[in-house]
C-alpha cells in the first residue's frame, strides 16, 4: 500500500501539507472513508458471501456507536499527539449528527475518524492498523 500511495502522490502531482492546518472536521471525512474500506477489505478477504451479508456486518462495525466502543478500548493506547487528534475530532462542532446515534456516541465516532484521518494522512498505516484491530477484536470479525 505505501508504494501505491506514494505513486498516488506522484501521478496526482500532491503536495505534502503541514497536517496540523487540516481541520479536525476534513480529517474525519477521509478517516471515515478509510475506516470503511479496511472493514470492507477485511470482510471480503473473511471469505467470499452474499454482498447483503457483508454490508449488514460492516455496518455494525462503521456505525456511530461502534466506534466510539473502540475509542474506548484504544484510547489507553494513543500516544499525547493521537489523543490530542482525538480530542480535536471529539470537539469539533459538526452541522450534522447521525440518525441513530447519541450525541456523545457521535463526538466521539467523529474523533475516531479525525484519528484515523490523521494516521493515514501522514501514511502511517502499520499504527492505524494496529489500533483498529485491537479496537474491534478477533470476535467481531
Amino acid at each position: 500500500m505505501e508504494t501505491s500511495i506514494n505513486q498516488f502522490n506522484e501521478l496526482f502531482h500532491l503536495e505534502n501539507r503541514d497536517i496540523r492546518t487540516y481541520s479536525p472536521l476534513t480529517l474525519a471525512y477521509i478517516g471515515d472513508a478509510i475506516y470503511e474500506l479496511i472493514i470492507r477489505t477485511v470482510l471480503v478477504k473473511k471469505g467470499n458471501c452474499q454482498v447483503n451479508k457483508l454490508h449488514g456486518r460492516a455496518s455494525e462495525l462503521v456505525k456511530a456507536s461502534a466506534q466510539s466502543d473502540i475509542m474506548g478500548v484504544i484510547q489507553p493506547m494513543l500516544t499525547e499527539e493521537e489523543l490530542a487528534v482525538y480530542k480535536r475530532g471529539r470537539n469539533a462542532k459538526s452541522p450534522t449528527m447521525a440518525k441513530h446515534a447519541t450525541m456523545t456516541d457521535y463526538r466521539r465516532a467523529t474523533g475516531f475518524e479525525a484519528l484515523m484521518g490523521y494516521l493515514y494522512l501522514t501514511e502511517n498505516y502499520s499504527r492505524m492498523l494496529e489500533l483498529i484491530r485491537a479496537g474491534i477484536g478477533e470476535d467481531r470479525l
